[in-house]
């Protein structure tokens, strides 16, 4: 089960990070932003906002499908690890710097999904042992 969880989760935030990331590569390239049919035209001839439709549905077809098995808050929790891949791909791709509150919230955010997952880990343990005796 747990490799089924590392497998699933690393493909959500894949395809999550890849979303997110051709969205703000449609919105770069589609500047200026206004509420024109020039720039409706400019965001939907842009082949990032395809990948990014493909992106968020491909996101929600693997949720589901983790949802199915993986504890509802965990797995939430999990998800949101989303917020720190796509800040790691920005450094890279759109040259944005990583600042002290960055890296507090990167901590923050892992700890959280840490602390989650081990009560996770120790609920089940005692609801197994509870179901033995």
């Amino acid at each position: 089960m747990a490799r089924f969880y590392l497998i699933g989760f690393s493909v959500l935030l894949f395809f999550d990070t890849i979303a997110q990331c051709s969205f703000k590569l449609t919105a770069v390239e589609a500047q200026p932003l206004e509420m024109s049919l020039e720039w409706l035209i400019r965001v939907f001839t842009n082949p990032w906002i395809y990948i990014s439709i493909v992106g968020y549905i491909l996101t929600f077809f693997t949720w589901m499908t983790l949802l199915k098995k993986a504890p509802v808050g965990p797995a939430f929790a999990a998800s949101h690890f989303e917020i720190v891949t796509v800040m790691i791909v920005s450094i890279w791709l759109f040259n944005e710097p990583i600042t002290l509150l960055k890296l507090i919230g990167t901590i923050l955010i892992v700890s959280g999904i840490l602390f989650l997952a081990l009560a996770e880990s120790k609920l089940s343990k005692q609801d197994s042992y509870h179901h033995q005796r």
